[in-house]
């Protein structure tokens, strides 16, 4: 928002869970004071409350005077020199989830240009929420596979550990990303009782090829594991043939069951 829509202060929050009727400002980017970091605005209250609760896009041209907010944050906005205040919605099936500001230090009227920007940003914030629930959703029923040999019980697994690797890739918080990548490997090492125990692993293979078999195994062509993880087919052709390579498989069926032997996937 800084770069693309010339607004020199951008800062924001999220709401602590769905429906809650409060959100703190925790994050900053231009600010020159701490004045509005873990300020909580509630529903209703200033810019901020107002977007919260009507769920749309507002903007005052000047923050102090606006007969259109109530001023329970003048000192804050103040303290930070701000004027001119646009504030956005991040909204999530229906449900606010957080607010975000863009700020001027002078008086004037803010544009669609910075308004486009400020909603550009609160759809990238919006999809990444929304893989982050789905990530943690899967995380939280992903409990050590119950030991099974009831085929399409570990089938279930293999899908989640599909999921979830997919959905690793589209996670931009390192500490989740690693989390979900940690439940992978907990889903690959797991075994049934009616199979032999596994081999050490045979292959070192990346992050991206273990994706892409993940995928294959699924019963996924190339094409669609090049959607399912926003890679190019000819780039999920290139990663195939290195794991077929480090496997020693000739068949995409040899390169995912050598996979499955080996402890990499599940």
């Amino acid at each position: 928002m800084r770069r693309s829509a010339m607004l020199p202060v951008t800062f924001g929050g999220l709401v602590s869970q769905p429906g809650a009727a409060y959100f703190r400002i925790t994050e900053l980017s231009g600010a020159d004071t701490e004045s509005l970091r873990g300020l909580q605005v509630r529903t209703g209250n200033g810019l901020g409350g107002k977007t919260l609760a009507l769920r749309r896009p507002y903007a005052v041209t000047d923050y102090g005077s606006s007969r259109t907010i109530s001023h329970e944050y003048d000192a804050a906005v103040a303290g930070e020199g701000l004027r001119s205040v646009l504030a956005v919605p991040i909204v999530v099936h229906r449900q606010v989830r957080g607010v975000l500001y863009g700020a001027l230090r002078e008086a004037c009227m803010i544009g669609d240009r910075p308004l486009a920007a400020a909603m550009d940003a609160a759809r990238d914030l919006e999809q990444a929420i929304v893989a982050r629930d789905e990530a943690r959703r899967l995380l939280a029923s992903c409990q050590p596979p119950v030991v099974t040999a009831n085929p399409r019980a570990w089938e279930e697994v293999r899908d989640a550990h599909r999921e979830l690797r997919g959905l690793a890739v589209r996670i931009g918080d390192p500490g989740l990303r690693r989390e979900l990548l940690a439940a992978c490997a907990r889903l690959a090492s797991a075994a049934v009782p009616a199979a032999p125990a596994r081999r050490a692993p045979v292959a070192q293979l990346t992050a991206r090829e273990l994706d892409v078999l993940a995928a294959i195994a699924s019963g996924a062509t190339n094409a669609g594991a090049a959607a399912r993880l926003r890679l190019q087919p000819e780039t999920v052709k290139s990663y195939l043939k290195s794991a077929m390579r480090k496997l020693g498989a000739h068949t995409r069926l040899e390169a995912v069951t050598s996979a499955r032997r080996s402890g990499l996937l599940p």
